[in-house]
């Protein structure tokens, strides 16, 4: 064969690699339409709402004004001047029927007006339902009249590469469509949330994009975006989003039980590392999270965990590492049942258990005051740095309760009441018995005085 034979048959063999690729993506619209998101675009879209927030902030110009005695003389209103502060978030209509709302609980905090607007233009009051901060999922409520909701996605099949399109209102720009890959999944250590399993995306998440939908390009949801890393304030292609199967996890407790009930397991665990693997005689390639420590008389310790267990399965899901099983216990509610597959000596046992009350044995605040209406109260041995000394230790507070607007919040540990040592519920009851004007408390690592207005 000559120099030109071969050549030719060169070019023969590159026309036919190429020829197949070009049909397969077309250049020209032709005969066949180009590749788009349009459709599904257009179907989800009415599903996705913008979020705006109003919120009522107290205001001082001058230390004069605080002043009781300068404010009467002068004639000046006994209330602080107010000023209106407003945010710009996303959402999504997960139910169309009882027109619920997903978003995150950092849109609507502090929130004395939330206002949701609809695709086609509508502006709505919203009720706020209830929210998780610990992972920054919020539920609205509003109208239910001619929505459409979007169908939702199993996020567990999620995988590294598989490609999502980002919506929201970003800057205040309505309905911005970003689109990208799945960039990592089960993120976590990141300090944004109590608990974090994020999915890592590199489709465009700016301010403003927090709370609305990261979907498959069936039009699936598979996240609640929810927080970018920027190191200068703008989008470098690394956005996080709270996975839907948790978000629906923490609906459901909201819609069920009219809140979030975090229940207690009594279990300290840590990621198996190479040495751990060595030491505990596991197999190479071994996955699970290891127990580390047990409290004593815990829903972990009636279960038989013992330290040294390397705990592979919850209710029949995998357990990869110490945050899988942090994050899966955290969606489960108070009184569950739940089944632990572990490893321990090299033979696989089965361990049965129930999520505790971490609030077992506290009462409802009114019980003891008006006051306390909103907030669950009990009895406890404080131990910090401030020593360990008898109090009361706050549970849960409803939010604008009469406990919350008293200042109490929860994680609080009161000592005094108006001026009265108070050591045990009764104690507290006789002291609030005719009121209450002021309390004392340890809030993390320091004390507070709170006054009534």
């Amino acid at each position: 064969m000559n120099p030109i034979d071969v050549r030719a048959l060169l070019l023969a063999c590159l026309l036919l690699v190429v020829v197949p690729a070009g049909a397969a993506l077309p250049i020209q619209v032709d005969d066949q339409p180009l590749p788009s998101l349009a459709p599904m675009l257009e179907k989800i879209t009415p599903a996705v709402v913008n979020i705006s927030t109003v919120s009522l902030v107290r205001t001082e110009d001058h230390p004069l004004l605080r002043d009781p005695v300068f404010r009467w003389f002068f004639e000046l209103p006994r209330d602080t001047q107010r000023r209106r502060s407003q945010s710009l978030g996303s959402g999504v209509i997960v139910d169309a029927a009882r027109g619920h709302v997903l978003t995150n609980h950092h849109v609507i905090e502090k929130a004395d007006e939330i206002r949701v607007t609809t695709n086609d233009g509508r502006e709505l009051k919203a009720e706020l339902l209830g929210a998780d901060p610990e992972i920054d999922i919020a539920l609205l409520q509003i109208p239910a009249e001619n929505l459409k909701a979007i169908p939702m996605a199993d996020s567990s099949r999620l995988r590294v590469g598989d490609f999502v399109v980002a919506i929201g209102n970003p800057f205040g720009l309505n309905q911005t469509v970003t689109s990208g890959i799945v960039s990592a999944l089960g993120r976590s250590g990141l300090g944004i949330e109590g608990y974090e399993n994020f999915i890592q995306t590199d489709a465009s998440i700016n301010p403003g994009n927090s709370g609305g939908p990261l979907v498959n390009l069936r039009g699936e949801l598979v996240g609640i975006n929810t927080a970018i890393l920027a190191p200068n304030g703008g989008n470098v292609g690394i956005g996080f989003a709270i996975p839907v199967n948790m978000a629906e996890a923490i609906k459901r407790q909201i819609v069920e039980h009219g809140g979030v009930l975090r229940g207690v397991f009594g279990a300290t665990v840590q990621n198996l590392t190479p040495d751990l693997t060595g030491a505990l005689n596991l197999a190479a390639g071994s996955r699970g999270a290891v127990v580390s420590g047990i409290e004593s008389g815990s829903a972990a310790a009636r279960a038989g965990l013992r330290a040294g267990d390397l705990i592979v399965r919850l209710n029949q899901q995998p357990i990869g590492n110490a945050t899988d099983l942090n994050t899966a216990l955290a969606l489960l509610r108070v009184g569950e049942q739940i089944t632990l597959d572990v490893l321990r000596d090299g033979q696989t046992r089965t361990l049965r258990a129930q999520i505790a009350d971490p609030y077992a044995g506290f009462v409802d605040g009114k019980t003891i005051s008006r006051q306390f209406r909103g907030a669950r109260l009990g009895e406890v041995m404080d131990e910090s740095s401030l020593g360990a000394n008898p109090g009361i230790a706050v549970g849960p507070v409803i939010e604008d309760s009469n406990a919350w607007r008293s200042g109490l919040r929860e994680g609080d540990v009161l000592f005094q009441v108006n001026r009265i040592r108070v050591r045990t519920l009764q104690a507290l009851q006789d002291a609030a018995r005719d009121g209450v004007s002021q309390i004392k408390l340890r809030r993390g690592s320091r004390l507070v005085t709170l006054v009534s207005r």
